[in-house]
């Protein structure tokens, strides 16, 4: 999500040691775990995981450069330059940044460091094809990146071939990372770039029409894809126009007119009277009253596709005060393409959340409002206790693969915090999104601390992943491996915990990623499984969203999750500055987790 958004952020912003245990009945929760069960989920269910970014020098030449360093406090080192990449991306400068003013871009590449929010996608035409995206960051304490991209042929073992996305390199940022395949196995990322620069203090200025405008050639802002055609092998084999040009699917240039929060997914069911089609949706901040949009095209084998569809709003519910944001396109077997958008009450404070579903049965050129999945829910405050990292998205959702009652199921998992603690429930409909199940609890921590930002898939099996951070585990001791390796001496100063400094066996502070799962009917299987073998400091070179030397920081907006076509594996990708051996500076990587899927 884009820093500026200010306001917003702010409102609530193989199985054989599967644990023992019956399936609880439909609708209940998965009952209370003890901590040390939860610790010795990973082994116990032969969880992997692999650093996919930590391996290799990336690099790019950044539209607008900045320099200042946070260090050594919290393992901040500014920005640096390119050490000699071992991607062998493009290290520019770019076609986009032509006509740059005086100044712009950088006067060489910068090595990146940092790579915060996550999003992962399987190949349909070959499960042991994936692909992630991140921030790609060259400065931490500017909030400086462009999106990036690592990539594995094995099924996660490897992660051999990775580099910033090219196409988009002259707009100062390009955020929010995701991807979807087509049924060709071409992928699509789904970019939103924009422009500002730096004031003296190190704030964010998105002033446009003005002589510090980095670019003036191109759009403030815009969102756009570029297409990695099927059987690329390279960091720079990347589709990134159409008809000479950007492949834009809309652009904005004046102040008041403001995309936000792209989401995109194709329909890869062959069977499906829309096969191939790409929906492309964004919400445009039109004078901070957010207007949920939608735009699709086809695919094409070569990586190409038609153009794109005018722009057209989406249905909103009625009373929806301030307009809705949020949108998670998915697509049925049958070829039903459905949103969640989520609406936060001005009259009540921003609280008090509603969550709609809207859905269109003829390849997105018309859509009808359904039923809300959740009403009157109590979000997240703008920042966790005890740390600065903001809150992510409220939720997330999907759509079963196999029939209940004749329909395709529908889910949506959210955070409460009504309890004074981040909880992720459940709710799911059987029946098209008009009427949606009463809420089950995912998360069974046994003490009350924060569990946040929830991502759902769904297997071909019908089985449900919800997957989420998790802080129920303590920081590790002071003397141990554990607390070495986590970097944790670094962590010296946070204005936003009243306990010492560095946060040995701190509480609901450091991080760790867990995984549940259901039956279609919502049956719990097993207990929460702790998918990172190792906890986390989110205090560590977390990019700082306002300034170098604001409070706030970010370990991403989403959390990456997908269950392999052949339905046996689940993937999840989630931030991590654990030194594995291949991270001594403590930044974000990206750890992707694996385990089989009951």
């Amino acid at each position: 999500m884009q820093p500026r958004r200010t306001v917003l952020l702010l409102l609530p912003v193989a199985l054989a040691g599967w644990l023992a245990g019956a399936s609880a009945p439909a609708g209940a929760a998965p009952g209370a775990q003890s901590d040390a069960s939860y610790a010795a989920s990973f082994t116990a269910n032969q969880v992997t995981n692999v650093d996919a970014t930590g391996g290799a020098v990336s690099c790019y030449r950044p539209e607008v450069p900045y320099f200042t360093s946070n260090g050594p406090v919290d393992g901040y080192s500014g920005m640096s330059s390119c050490p000699g990449a071992t991607t062998g991306e493009d290290l520019g400068p770019y076609p986009t940044q032509a006509g740059s003013n005086p100044g712009y871009p950088a006067a060489g590449p910068m090595l990146v460091k940092s790579h915060s929010e996550s999003d992962l996608r399987v190949d349909p035409t070959n499960p042991n094809h994936l692909i992630g995206s991140s921030k790609w960051f060259v400065s931490a304490e500017g909030y400086n990146h462009l999106l990036g991209f690592y990539e594995s042929f094995d099924g996660g073992r490897t992660w051999p071939v990775s580099g910033h996305i090219p196409g988009y390199e002259g707009w100062t940022d390009n955020t929010d990372p995701v991807g979807a395949f087509d049924g060709f196995g071409n992928y699509y990322e789904f970019v939103l770039g924009y422009q500002f620069f730096y004031n003296a203090d190190g704030t964010h200025n998105f002033s446009i029409g003005t002589s510090r405008e980095p670019n003036p050639v191109q759009p403030a802002e815009v969102v756009a894809v570029s297409v990695r055609p099927h059987g690329a092998s390279t960091a720079r084999q990347w589709i990134t126009t159409r008809g000479g040009r950007p492949d834009f699917v809309a652009t904005y240039d004046s102040i008041g007119n403001e995309p936000d929060k792209q989401w995109i997914t194709i329909d890869t069911n062959p069977a499906s009277p829309h096969y191939n089609r790409i929906y492309a949706m964004w919400v445009n901040f039109h004078t901070l009253t957010p207007v949920p949009m939608v735009s699709f095209a086809d695919a094409r084998a070569d990586g190409t596709h038609t153009a794109w569809s005018a722009p057209q709003p989406l249905p909103q519910p009625p009373h929806s005060p301030q307009g809705n944001t949020y949108l998670l396109p998915h697509v049925a077997p049958d070829g039903t393409v459905y949103t969640t958008m989520t609406n936060f009450n001005p009259k009540k404070g921003f609280c008090c959340v509603t969550i709609a579903a809207v859905g269109s049965t003829d390849g997105g050129v018309t859509w009808s409002v359904l039923g809300k999945p959740a009403v009157n829910i109590t979000p997240p405050p703008g920042m966790y206790p005890n740390t600065t990292f903001r809150d992510g998205i409220e939720n997330t959702f999907a759509v079963g693969q196999t029939l209940v009652g004749g329909r395709y199921p529908l889910y949506v998992a959210y955070e409460d915090y009504s309890a004074g603690v981040g909880n992720v429930e459940l709710t799911a409909s059987y029946d098209g999104g008009t009427t949606w199940s009463a809420p089950v609890r995912v998360n069974d921590n046994a003490s009350a601390v924060d569990e946040f930002q929830p991502n759902l898939a769904v297997a071909r099996s019908g089985t449900v992943s919800v997957n989420f951070y998790d802080r129920r585990l303590p920081c590790p001791a002071a003397g141990s491996t554990e607390a070495a390796a986590a970097g944790l001496a670094l962590d010296t100063v946070n204005p936003n915990y009243a306990g010492s400094l560095p946060p040995y066996g701190a509480t609901n502070y450091c991080v760790n990623a867990s995984v549940q799962f259901y039956r279609p009917a919502l049956g719990p299987i097993g207990h929460n499984v702790r998918i990172s073998a190792h906890t986390f400091d989110p205090q560590l070179d977390s990019p700082h969203s306002g300034c170098a030397s604001c409070l706030t920081t970010f370990i991403g907006d989403y959390f990456g999750n997908v269950v392999a076509p052949s339905g046996g594996v689940d993937y999840a990708t989630f931030v991590s500055t654990y030194d594995d051996g291949t991270n001594p500076g403590h930044h974000q990587q990206q750890i992707v987790s694996a385990l089989a899927v009951p």
